[in-house]
């Protein structure tokens, strides 16, 4: 009873702490995870409408923090990698998908998920190939839970390897799925390393 009363008002006290600059995006996603797991997000439906919208904002918001030189600069040098890298991943997905011997759209999915950029991806594709809820459910998980631990593990892995801030930007950007997790991984490497993920 206790806890129903609350739900919302500390839904919404830790949104508003999640907004500020004392929490990490790393901090922000566990804290997120662990509400929604044990009590749900009281806010469902007005959470998917707003999330769309929030991550579009932020998207044109980093992009009025790049300098049209870097990306001309950063794209020029980056194209082939990047060509090469995407058809990679699709090609490599298609191999495991008959390996692991999964649901043909469902693995189509995860390909192209992790090949350009997560869930934005999935939803662009989920329509065109007639895919059903239970496949873009499916690889929507597993392009979050991979984001997820990308964002995590990425940073210390960069600093083992003593990567560039130029490097590790540009594997983060290459390597992981989606704008938001690229973003909080390279902001945890360095500032260089941000610029050149967004970029990417």
């Amino acid at each position: 009873m206790i806890i129903a009363k609350l739900h919302k008002p500390v839904f919404i006290i830790l949104l508003a702490l999640c907004i500020t600059p004392f929490i990490g995006a790393g901090s922000a996603l566990v804290m997120g995870a662990l509400f929604a797991i044990t009590l749900g997000n009281p806010f469902a439906e007005l959470s998917q409408k707003a999330s769309k919208w929030m991550l579009k904002l932020a998207v044109v918001g980093l992009g009025f923090a790049v300098d049209f030189n870097q990306v001309i600069e950063v794209g020029r040098s980056s194209l082939v990698l990047t060509i090469v890298s995407i058809t990679a991943i699709i090609g490599l997905g298609e191999i495991l998908t008959q390996v692991f011997k999964l649901n043909r759209n469902t693995g189509v999915l995860i390909s192209f998920g992790t090949a350009i950029c997560g869930g934005s991806a999935i939803a662009a594709v989920a329509p065109a190939i007639n895919a059903d809820e239970e496949s873009t459910g499916l690889a929507l998980a597993t392009v979050f839970v991979l984001n997820s631990i990308a964002l995590f593990i990425f940073p210390v892995i960069g600093h083992a390897l003593e990567l560039s801030q130029h490097a590790f930007g540009t594997w983060a950007a290459i390597a992981i799925h989606d704008t938001s997790s690229v973003v909080g991984a390279a902001s945890a490497y360095g500032e260089e390393a941000l610029k050149t993920a967004t970029t990417l």
